[in-house]
């Protein structure tokens, strides 16, 4: 919860720490629906140690204080479901339905160019956009999983890696045993990087057989990770399921015992009620994908009767490839107006919910909630500000609403991870990142465009 310095503890003499930020607004997500005014975040080795009144701050001596009069400072915003290195694949192949942009386009574009290289270069470049955006944490599913570490680390941010398992072959491994053995040597090699964390990512009930379902559920639970999967994305998936399996892909997952507390659910745009409360009773999370969805002509998901029933819904991107942008201020917005207009409700997801959900709902369904997801004491530093001062955001009755509803991503002015400044945006001039030159990223969008070219629908 949010202490005030004097139930915090006692302070009797001046306690040195890292880092004081000092907010003109502070949204700490915990607890709901509370805007704090005139708010210090007093930080040591990282670890939000302290907020207080802007009055009580003297207790606290920083070797660095950041004074944000205009700003509203707000967790990190986390990224529930992303293929980060399809960055590089951008308006490769656009209107198109998905099958056809998966069968046609991305997956030979893939085939073609898909490597170790590829993989740290778009994540790179991935990981860039979204700390200009204000994300600090994302969970991906994609190939090459230590050199999506790389880049990751490289920028400092936090990366939930989902290893990736198919029963085909690709360029990175031959068959789900493959997949599986790759990706459970790159947790071991990473398991000692406190920025990455890991889950398996079978990437959907239409790509894997039953047998590797299971395979993955008993590993799951011997390596204590998660699952995250594609689900119910389109009506084309459940027809097939129905007529290859006699079921739906949620029941196939739910015979299998895939269904609980651990498992991230991406899309789930096609749920009937008996599937929505079989979903609720399992614990299961919802990476809600709003942009993607529609993009793909998928459908739009009911995410207010998910919320009824007690879901945990997180805001994910998708990929830059079906979205195009790794936005989670476009994705709040959208995912609140969607859920009024699809409703008749215009009460249905408020603004405090959708940026609960690009927040602490994110960090539950990534089992991170004690670390990340809220501005509370004892949590890590990962922290946004937003600026919200330019005229054609103004005026400003209502800073949650209108972080939701008005302000963009460039409207971030700084973003902190462990308490350390990643990403800051000057009065004058671009963004600018504390572990990459602008030069690097040109280097990697100029070669990466010309080997993809060919592709272009």
């Amino acid at each position: 919860m949010v202490e005030n310095l004097t139930t915090l503890h006692l302070v009797k003499d001046i306690v040195k720490v890292d880092l004081i930020i000092s907010a003109r607004w502070l949204c700490p997500i915990v607890p709901k629906d509370i805007l704090l005014e005139n708010h210090v975040v007093v930080i040591q080795a990282g670890v939000i140690i302290a907020i207080c009144p802007i009055a009580d701050s003297h207790h606290y001596q920083a070797s660095e204080t950041i004074i944000l009069e205009e700003h509203v400072l707000i967790p990190g915003l986390i990224n529930l479901h992303t293929h980060a290195a399809m960055s590089l694949m951008r308006g490769l192949a656009d209107d198109v339905p998905l099958m056809p942009w998966l069968e046609q386009h991305i997956w030979p574009a893939e085939h073609a160019v898909v490597s170790q290289s590829f993989v740290r270069d778009g994540t790179l470049l991935a990981c860039a956009e979204m700390l200009s955006g204000g994300i600090t944490t994302f969970n991906d599913m994609y190939f090459y999983p230590l050199a999506a570490a790389e880049a990751a680390v490289q920028m400092g941010m936090r990366a939930n890696l989902g290893l990736v398992v198919l029963e085909f072959p690709t360029n990175y491994a031959n068959d789900a045993e493959d997949y599986i053995d790759k990706g459970t040597s790159a947790k071991d090699k990473l398991r000692d990087e406190s920025l990455i964390s890991f889950s398996f990512a079978p990437h959907a009930p239409y790509t894997v057989t039953d047998a590797t379902f299971s395979q993955i559920n008993t590993l799951s639970a011997q390596l204590d990770i998660g699952i995250h999967t594609h689900l119910h994305e389109t009506q084309a998936e459940i027809t097939q399921s129905e007529q290859s399996y006699g079921m739906r892909p949620i029941a196939r997952l739910a015979n299998l015992g895939l269904l609980n507390s651990t498992v991230t659910l991406a899309h789930c745009v096609h749920l009937n009620t008996a599937e929505i409360k079989l979903l609720a009773a399992h614990g299961c999370s919802i990476a809600h994908c709003p942009s993607s969805n529609l993009k793909l002509a998928s459908g739009i998901a009911p995410i207010t009767e998910y919320a009824k029933q007690g879901i945990n819904i997180g805001l994910g991107t998708d990929g830059a490839a079906s979205n195009n942008r790794l936005d989670m201020f476009a994705e709040m917005r959208l995912a609140a107006l969607l859920a009024k207009g699809q409703s008749g409700d215009a009460t249905a997801i408020s603004a405090h919910q959708a940026l609960a959900m690009a927040t602490i709902n994110g960090a539950k369904a990534l089992n991170l909630s004690d670390k990340i997801g809220s501005i509370e004491v004892g949590k890590l530093a990962d922290l946004t500000a937003v600026k919200l001062v330019d005229i054609a955001i103004q005026p400003c009755f209502d800073v949650v609403s209108h972080l939701v509803y008005v302000a963009g991503r460039e409207h971030v002015s700084h973003v902190w991870v462990n308490g350390d400044l990643k990403f800051h945006r000057p009065q004058q001039g671009d963004g600018l990142y504390s572990q990459v030159e602008p030069q690097e990223l040109g280097d990697i969008i100029n070669k990466w465009q010309t080997k993809l070219g060919e592709f272009k629908a």
